[in-house]
């Protein structure tokens, strides 16, 4: 098996366009030193030519002291009165059609998507499209849209052993998400080798086919901790992948064996965000963790999350509780410790409250949040109601740390 690096890979389009970039700003700059000559040259002949058709008389200044003979400064842009002159173009450098432009960017950023089991059956009921119908309009309205994958894409391979639940969907079924306006599955969760190395090669083969980027996953360590790149608007945002629920060890990915990125030892997956971060404009981390139905992050969250943000994270966003959980604001970053379930097969109130966590970031990485409250009846969600949207962004207000959300749902740092 042969291993890619999605970083290497960003990293020398990166150099290739700073080359051309640099060669295009060289060949402007000699066009404009010969245009500076010329003009010289040409305003020289013409001075030249007027001292000779001149009387000497011509030669004494207004104020009766010998000229010199010597020309006159030729006039600025703002002076008037004087010959015409030719001078270098002040016109900016045309940009390059590859150089870095745009001001932000914005994603759609959204929990657990299952486009398998009791979804599934909906979808073939209802058409593949049904559960982003009253999303979908949000979520292709941002420049990036993100989530978690929760199953594997597949038709083959063994299901795992002593699971409760054990998931796969279908290529049409993802076709569905990609129709829906996500850019980004992150793969590094409890379920993605439900079927496998098999079914998890499908699922990489089948995401590479739809168009859709992913990481968190590989045929080798190496593979699975790549950060993913997508440019947009001149900007470019990194996406690292890494969980830490796994059922058994050998769901790591290791040298020599296939898995998933792992966050039980952080050092690794803090070295992923800091290559990433050489590279990128925006990082941000997906991260897969916590304690199912916990309304609030558990220790190994927080220390996590401001590990990652040490490293260089923009953004990290968190799922795998199945309900939301509040807001960070740590270090001028942010950290959103639980969207939820988004698409899924929801079994309570509180499972059934989700959203879309939109974030419009600079080039600086300093990003501006909100977070638009829905709610998923039969695995379908849909913007809540005015008064059930404020209570449920009143909640998540209370359950961040050091912010508040407001009832616009705008997300801001509080001290």
């Amino acid at each position: 098996m042969t291993t890619y690096s999605r970083a290497r890979t960003h990293h020398e389009k990166k150099a290739k366009r700073r080359g051309k970039t640099k060669l295009l700003l060289a060949v402007n700059g000699f066009l404009l030193v010969c245009l500076a000559v010329a003009a010289f040259v040409i305003w020289k002949a013409g001075q030249d030519g007027a001292n000779e058709a001149s009387p000497p008389a011509a030669t004494q200044t207004p104020s009766g002291q010998a000229g010199g003979g010597e020309p006159s400064e030729p006039a600025s842009a703002g002076d008037s009165g004087g010959g015409e002159t030719s001078s270098p173009s002040t016109e900016p450098l045309a940009e390059p059609a590859d150089a870095e432009g745009g001001e932000t960017v914005t994603l759609a950023l959204v929990g657990d998507i299952l486009p398998a089991a009791r979804v599934l059956e909906l979808m073939k009921i209802n058409g593949y499209d049904y559960p982003f119908r009253e999303s979908k309009a949000l979520l292709q309205a941002a420049d990036i849209a993100a989530g978690n994958l929760e199953a594997p894409i597949t038709v083959r391979g063994t299901p795992a052993e002593d699971k409760q639940y054990v998931f796969r969907g279908t290529v049409e079924a993802l076709e569905a998400v990609k129709d829906a306006g996500f850019d980004f599955l992150s793969l590094a969760n409890n379920h993605t080798l439900d079927y496998g190395w098999q079914g998890l090669s499908d699922t990489m083969d089948a995401l590479d086919d739809a168009g859709l980027k992913h990481a968190g996953s590989g045929n080798d360590d190496k593979e699975a901790f790549e950060p993913s790149y997508i440019e947009v608007k001149g900007m470019s945002v990194a996406f690292v992948s890494v969980t830490r629920v796994v059922p058994v060890v050998e769901w790591k990915a290791d040298k020599n064996r296939p898995g998933v990125a792992e966050a039980y030892s952080p050092d690794r997956a803090a070295a992923a965000i800091k290559e990433a971060k050489k590279n990128a404009d925006l990082v941000v981390v997906m991260v897969h963790w916590g304690k199912e139905r916990n309304d609030r992050p558990v220790a190994h969250q927080t220390d996590l999350a401001h590990r990652f943000v040490d490293a260089g994270a923009d953004l990290v966003i968190g799922s795998h509780p199945h309900v939301l959980q509040g807001f960070e604001s740590y270090k001028g970053k942010w950290i959103a410790y639980s969207l939820g379930n988004f698409v899924f097969s929801t079994t309570s109130v509180r499972s059934s409250e989700t959203g879309i966590l939109n974030a419009e970031c600079r080039r600086d990485g300093s990003c501006d949040l909100s977070f638009t409250p829905m709610f998923a009846k039969n695995s379908q969600p849909a913007p809540m109601e005015d008064a059930e949207g404020k209570a449920l962004l009143a909640r998540l207000s209370s359950l961040s740390i050091g912010a508040a959300v407001w009832e616009d749902g705008a997300i801001v740092a509080r001290n």
